[in-house]
């Protein structure tokens, strides 16, 4: 069904758009263009395939919690322009 002017001047009200006359029949062609995309969505055979509605119905992957990149603080800090001791030295921001 393609849209008329009237209904794509009613989309742009409803999305609170202000668009000119001279942009009407270009984004007629846009809508139209992209409404054509989702009915060529209807074609897709999804026989079989159980609707997903969200990840929740995943579940997640565990892995061990343990740590496996520490005591690399020498690492870290070399890169610091300033340190004291383990830590950055970083400017006062609250007086």
């Amino acid at each position: 069904m393609p849209l008329d002017p009237a209904t794509v001047r009613r989309i742009a009200h409803l999305a609170r758009m202000h668009i000119e006359d001279d942009d009407i029949p270009r984004l007629q062609t846009e809508l139209n263009g992209i409404l054509g995309w989702v009915e060529q969505l209807g074609a897709v055979n999804v026989e079989g395939v159980k609707p997903l509605t969200g990840a929740a119905d995943m579940a997640l992957r565990m892995r061990d919690d343990a740590v496996t990149d520490g005591d690399i603080a020498e690492k870290i800090l070399a890169n610091a322009p300033e340190r004291a001791g383990d830590y950055f030295v970083v400017p006062k921001v609250v007086e």
